[in-house]
């Protein structure tokens, strides 16, 4: 029988870039349901796997990857408005964060 060698390591670059199919968000954990990163979300209720992201763990990978182009804050830094913290970002911090992820 023939042993098989040991896998090489891969670079969490191209790791990245082969996982295309599953949605980038899923490099984050999930805030909701506590999936682990790159794992997907599942219903607590059910225990059943999601084929999309939460919308909060969306909303956290959208906030740790792209500034935001209307409140104009950095990477990892949650969006304000009027001083007050968002509890989701803005709509053109989604299209940002998109965009660097294409």
């Amino acid at each position: 029988m023939t042993t098989r060698r040991p896998a090489a390591p891969m670079p969490e670059s191209i790791r990245h870039g082969l996982r295309a199919k599953q949605h980038p968000a899923r490099s984050v954990p999930c805030p909701h349901c506590g999936a682990a990163a790159h794992r997907p979300c599942v219903l607590r209720t059910r225990n059943q796997v999601m084929t999309q992201p939460h919308p909060q763990r969306i909303s956290a990978w959208a906030q740790t990857t792209a500034c935001c182009p209307q409140c104009q804050v950095t990477p990892t830094v949650p969006c304000h408005e009027d001083g007050r913290a968002r509890l989701t970002v803005h709509n053109r911090r989604y299209q940002e964060a998109e965009e660097t992820a294409a």
